[in-house]
């Protein structure tokens, strides 16, 4: 099998955790990482085991040996990095949100179309074992419909004006996010809701601190999702269905185990992972390139197109503008 090289292009929280993920991942190599800090570089490169580092994305790209990149910058960066990658012709996961706003995502998809290079959204959620099971149950109507969803993601982030999430410059707030994981709940479970209603208390710095969204669908059924960067919320995803209450556990968005409670009794189901998770999204990628793909199968261009949507209408509604 041949060794599928990687690189990363931001060195920051989540890049760790993809790197930690990615040994995990058999044939998969830490090829390259770039930050414009070259004591960052290096130091991430050493604790990662990469191969390379470099102090210039342009640099890192133009190496004819790196085969993807795995974008981990700011949500603002997400599109003009994407670019930059398909135009060196470099396979692309980009962290979610894919970019800011849908026209961003259309121009990056067209430009992986033109250019018949890999690219996906790293939805990373989509591709655990535990998320597939539901999703599957769901589909399979096993206990038949569903009746209402609920899902949230909340934790109190340190009021630190100058960082990432309260700075409007760099798409902070908590719906893009980690509002983005009740959506993506809503919409994997439900698919397009016909009506939004969402509200949203602001910070000082015009990000959103708290967003609480209603998604409602044809025969009564409705989604109450929310974001929250002010408190611990529960952070779990619970399923009505005609049959049955299926609960994603704490916390929802990551590995965890699903509680299955019908009118026999309680039961809750484990998935054994034997890594942080992140492998199973690098996986997917590996296995994609390998097939000649430019497009997932799973984390499709259509789905990332309908998220971002949902995510548009939302800003529009509570009046939160990039």
């Amino acid at each position: 099998m041949k060794k599928i090289k990687w690189g990363i292009l931001g060195l920051g929280k989540i890049a760790k955790k993809f790197a930690t993920g990615l040994k995990d991942v058999e044939d998969a190599e830490l090829y390259a990482v770039a930050s414009r800090s070259k004591s960052k570089a290096e130091t991430f490169a050493r604790e990662h085991n990469a191969t390379n580092f470099f102090t210039s994305y342009e640099a890192m790209l133009k190496d004819e040996e790196l085969d993807v990149v795995y974008i981990a910058t700011p949500h603002v960066f997400h599109h003009q990095q994407t670019l930059l990658c398909l135009d060196h012709k470099k396979a692309v996961l980009c962290e979610k949100p894919f970019a800011i706003n849908k026209k961003q995502v259309e121009e990056m998809i067209a430009k992986a179309r033109k250019e018949k290079v890999f690219l996906m959204e790293a939805m990373w959620t989509q591709f655990l074992p535990h998320f597939k099971f539901v999703i599957d149950l769901i589909e399979s109507e096993k206990y038949g419909k569903i009746k209402s969803l609920k899902a949230d993601f909340g934790f109190p982030a340190p009021v630190d004006l100058d960082k990432r999430l309260y700075n409007k410059n760099l798409g902070g707030g908590s719906l893009l996010d980690i509002g983005i994981y009740p959506v993506f709940m809503a919409m994997s479970a439900l698919g397009t809701p016909e009506s939004i209603q969402a509200n949203a208390k602001f910070s000082e710095t015009g990000i959103d601190k708290e967003c609480d969204m209603v998604f409602k669908y044809k025969n009564a059924v409705e989604a109450q999702l929310g974001s929250s960067i002010l408190k611990h919320t529960p952070t779990a995803a619970i399923i009505q269905f005609e049959k049955a209450t299926i609960t994603l556990n704490p916390s929802f968005h990551k590995p965890t185990n699903v509680t299955i409670k019908t009118t026999d009794g309680e039961e809750t189901k484990e998935f054994v992972v034997n890594s942080n998770g992140y492998n199973f999204e690098a996986e997917h990628v590996q296995k994609m390139l390998l097939e000649g793909k430019t497009e997932s199968t799973e984390m499709t261009f259509a789905k990332s197109l309908d998220l971002i949507e949902l995510l548009d209408k939302i800003r529009d509604q509570i009046g939160l503008e990039y």
